[in-house]
């Protein structure tokens, strides 16, 4: 199992894999993505992305439409982002992405997640610089040397890149994210990504005591039970 793979199943716990909550997470972040530029995919290419990442992650067709809809239309809520960290437990460090209309709510929930759990939550920086805000690429391949020479080509700033188990794992700044995914398709365009996502990745993974194993399962449950949580970020080094 390479890094991409280890980082993405041990080292990020996402949102619910309950069908409700993915919906609902996409849904929010489709409407948003869309209201600040544009409801065309053809003009908004962040938005484009995260349509294909719905439609990978089988969201259906009629809640696409419905977050574009209600983006065309104007008015709505006003979403706006925000970031907690912390330490969760048996120490370790969390980073929690949310999209929020009442901030003072939101913040208020999340800490109430940390004291449920007697952990304590942080200020700005605590964690956050114990982590590579990344963005991160996987297709199928099994030879990286023209992929890495299409993207020096284009300047792309490459942090790392892998070829494991038929699958090319590529790692860039999350400011060369869009670079990269255009560098490639113009490269391969017969490319279909199997990962294109920004994620925050831990710079080490480190185990947590068995008996706390309990309390950071219900300290991201209860994480994962809030509607404005979008993706959880942890350094907990899970058992196979």
């Amino acid at each position: 199992m390479g890094r991409a793979y280890q980082n993405k199943k041990e080292s990020m716990a996402k949102t619910s894999d309950m069908k409700a909550k993915i919906y609902s997470r996409f849904s929010r972040e489709i409407y948003v993505c869309a209201k600040a530029g544009g409801a065309d995919p053809d003009g908004n290419l962040a938005l484009r992305g995260l349509i294909d990442r719905a439609k990978r992650s089988q969201v259906p067709a009629h809640v696409i439409d419905k977050a574009l809809d209600k983006a065309k239309a104007g008015g709505g809520e006003d979403f706006s982002t925000a970031r907690y960290e912390g330490f969760g437990p048996g120490g370790c460090m969390v980073l929690i992405d949310c999209l929020t209309d009442n901030p003072n709510r939101t913040f208020g929930d999340v800490r109430q997640c940390f004291t449920k759990t007697k952990t304590k939550i942080g200020t700005q920086g605590t964690v956050s610089h114990m982590f590579d805000h990344s963005a991160i690429v996987m297709f199928k391949g099994d030879d990286e040397e023209p992929v890495l020479e299409a993207l020096l080509m284009a300047d792309v700033d490459v942090t790392d890149i892998e070829c494991e188990g038929g699958n090319i794992t590529v790692f860039a700044p999350h400011t060369e994210f869009f670079k990269m995914t255009q560098a490639l398709k113009e490269a391969m365009p017969d490319i279909v990504f199997d990962v294109d996502e920004i994620q925050f990745i831990p710079q080490n993974l480190a185990p947590i005591p068995e008996s706390e194993m309990e309390q950071f399962e219900r300290f991201l449950s209860l994480l994962n039970s809030l509607d404005d949580v979008q993706n959880i970020y942890h350094n907990v080094e899970l058992p196979e």
